[in-house]
């Protein structure tokens, strides 16, 4: 009897053991990427194009990540760097809005176009799944457990295999979960020989000397206002712990057609404001683009962010986030977004804040159009830093600024070495108590410079088969210049073609060739093997000058762009000559940088290989506009003879100002 029992015992165990391992399903693919960011969307679209089994995991409902997330104003500093599929998507955002390229746009035209990626590729995205485990065997992962971001006790977990894995999230979960060694924070200088690491007091979204950090002015016994660190700053260029502030990027609108009103949210505490208050007792009549930074979007919207000591970042109150729990994170993001509501009702309806603020403030409110299922409000968080793994080769200053070049480049980086503050905290000058920001570097005028593709990998004997595209390895000042949302796209499709040629040769990521590598990413740059476009930049091997031409750094397409003033005296011309590899129809264009004192009209001779066309460019004609340096402007479409030696020559001929000759592009008509 007893024998029946245990053996009945047995059964039942065997079948529960059953029915939980069916219970949780398995999916089988070539590459899984997790976070659907803009990096992740780039990731699957690639892996999908170039005849692999891809699934993107979103945790949550939404595609492109910060970049539909209210990050319209695109940060970029030099255009140059952009390639591949990022470009594209600023071309395709560019035609949304009937231009060449648009880096400026409303947050549902980018989720649209991030949307239509996936429906060309036809790759499958999950979403509302976030990772729960992983499995892995020595420096191998074999499989990820994730879990329903909205019921993780439903049961209805589901294992994915891969061959490899890409984190694409701004957090690092997966590249934690798997073993890799990651850094929070900020290293002191001297770990890399570096400037800007570390703790920072400098004068870049600064308060005034003297404002008062105590509630009760020149009291410390009545206690700190809201947001100041009771904490004494470490000396300059020590390592801590702590992580620049998070924001939202924050769409608004002036329309008051698509206009929601902006009310006072939950738990408003006007007393979390004070601060700006003192800013405002010695600055009265500070403007509202100094209170915030408004960037003006098309049809009436914004992307404002950080500007000024007290403004949307919510220093201080981040440090958890990085390695949290969800539960924890989605506590903290709650916190910035209800910070940031009651900011923007505080200027716009407290009698204490100046006139001229509360009228300006009360023009704008939510958009009817955005973020419909998230109560027109952003559901992305701006995580400017969280982990950075601590890879194969970490990034630092002196790639930055060009001291130590990579041959391994998968990708160029070109904003400036940037973090916001970090800190706000009292210290004492001249006798007299005084609140001060920390942390806020802006240091740049460099050229674009290469990424390398180790940055990428995590130690080899770490973990094989993993990529990280976007908490890639860099220190946190490198990393400041790197966090741009194309570049982590430019990474996020450099990494994808790396996992491609390591299944195709049956191969690790870390003894890819990667001249092979760079090669392919050159070839075939929307990885759908359309024929390249060709530019030509004045620094190029093919370009010929005749007569003197200055060279200048600022405001440059890519290196430097020649330049001459002397309103056409002499004969002096820039001869761009494209390196085609088949003859057709090319579109062509010709880079304008921003430019004062610039001739009212520059002289173009193009000649397609047969016979020369003249153009000549009228000033008012050339429309400038956002943050990046210059635009394209299209001379139009030639067919070019490749045995003919095409070349863009642009001259002096008739200049009443400035000539600059910087880069042309030659771009192939695909036949209908």
């Amino acid at each position: 009897m007893r024998i029946k029992k245990s053996f009945f015992a047995i059964l039942i165990g065997i079948s529960l053991l059953d029915k939980k391992a069916f219970s949780q399903s398995v999916t089988k693919v070539d590459i899984c990427i997790y976070g659907g960011t803009s990096a992740g969307v780039i990731a699957a679209y690639t892996a999908k194009k170039m005849g692999k089994s891809v699934l993107l995991i979103e945790p949550g409902r939404h595609l492109g990540g910060l970049s539909s997330g209210g990050l319209g104003f695109t940060d970029i500093g030099n255009k140059f760097a952009i390639s591949g599929l990022a470009l594209d998507f600023y071309r395709r955002i560019g035609k949304h809005y009937d231009k060449f390229e648009q880096w400026i746009f409303e947050p549902h035209v980018a989720e649209n176009l991030f949307k239509e990626y996936i429906q060309r590729a036809k790759a499958e995205v999950l979403f509302s799944y976030r990772l729960k485990d992983i499995g892995k065997t020595g420096a191998v992962i074999n499989n990820i457990v994730i879990e329903n971001s909205d019921k993780p006790q439903s049961g209805t977990d589901r294992k994915i295999e891969a061959k490899f894995f890409l984190d694409c999230s701004y957090e690092g979960d997966l590249m934690a979960k798997a073993g890799v060694a990651y850094t929070v924070g900020r290293e002191a200088n001297a770990i890399y020989n570096e400037t800007y690491n570390g703790v920072q007091l400098r004068d870049k979204h600064q308060f005034l000397d003297s404002i008062d950090p105590y509630k009760t002015r020149g009291k410390p016994e009545t206690g700190l206002l809201w947001g100041i660190s009771p904490e004494n700053a470490l000396p300059q260029g020590s390592g801590d712990k702590k992580v620049q502030a998070y924001n939202f990027r924050i769409c608004l609108t002036s329309d008051p057609a698509n206009q929601i009103a902006i009310t006072q949210p939950e738990n408003y505490d006007p007393t979390r404001y004070e601060l700006l208050l003192r800013v405002l007792e010695k600055e009265p009549h500070r403007p509202f683009n100094l209170i915030m930074k408004p960037d003006l979007m098309p049809n009436k919207k914004t992307d404002i962010n950080n500007n000024g000591p007290f403004s949307t970042d919510m220093i201080g109150m981040n440090y958890d986030y990085p390695e949290s729990s969800y539960d924890k994170r989605a506590e903290i993001q709650k916190i910035h977004e209800l910070y940031i509501k009651g900011f923007l009702y505080f200027i716009g309806h407290d009698e204490r804040v100046p006139k001229h603020l509360r009228e300006e403030m009360l023009k704008w409110g939510y958009p009817k159009d955005e973020y419909a299922d998230n109560g027109n409000w952003s559901p992305q968080m701006y995580v400017r830093e969280a982990r950075r793994m601590i890879g194969a080769y970490v990034m630092t200053q002196a790639n930055c600024e060009g001291r130590e070049v990579v041959t391994d480049a998968v990708g160029m980086a070109a904003y400036t070495m940037d973090s916001h503050n970090c800190q706000r905290i009292v210290i004492e000058k001249n006798g007299i108590k005084m609140v001060k920001n920390e942390g806020d570097v802006q240091v740049g005028g460099f050229p674009p410079y290469p990424i390398s593709f180790r940055s990428l990998l995590p130690k080899e004997d770490q973990c094989k088969n993993l990529l990280v595209p976007v908490c890639l390895s860099a220190s946190h000042i490198a990393y400041g210049s790197i966090r741009m949302e194309p570049v982590f796209m430019v990474m996020a499709q450099s990494a994808t073609i790396a996992a491609v040629m390591a299944i195709n040769k049956k191969t690790g990521l870390h003894q890819l060739d990667i001249g092979e590598l760079q090669q392919n990413l050159a070839s075939n740059p929307l990885a759908d093997g359309s024929l390249p476009e060709v530019m030509v930049d004045n620094d190029s091997k093919t370009v010929q000058t005749t007569g003197s031409w200055k060279k200048e750094k600022a405001g440059a397409y890519g290196p430097s762009m020649f330049v001459d003033d002397s309103k056409g005296l002499g004969n002096k011309s820039v001869r761009f000559s494209p390196s085609l590899k088949n003859s057709g129809n090319y579109q062509v264009y010709i880079y304008f940088p921003k430019l004062q004192n610039g001739s009212s009209k520059t002289s173009i001779m193009i000649y397609d290989g047969l016979q020369n066309k003249e153009r000549v460019i009228e000033a008012s004609s050339v429309k400038v506009e956002g943050q990046t340096s210059g635009e394209w402007v299209g001379l139009g479409v030639y067919p070019l003879k490749k045995e003919g030696k095409p070349f863009v020559e642009i001259s002096n001929k008739n200049a009443d100002g400035i000539i600059v000759a910087d880069a042309v592009l030659f771009v192939p008509v695909k036949k209908e």
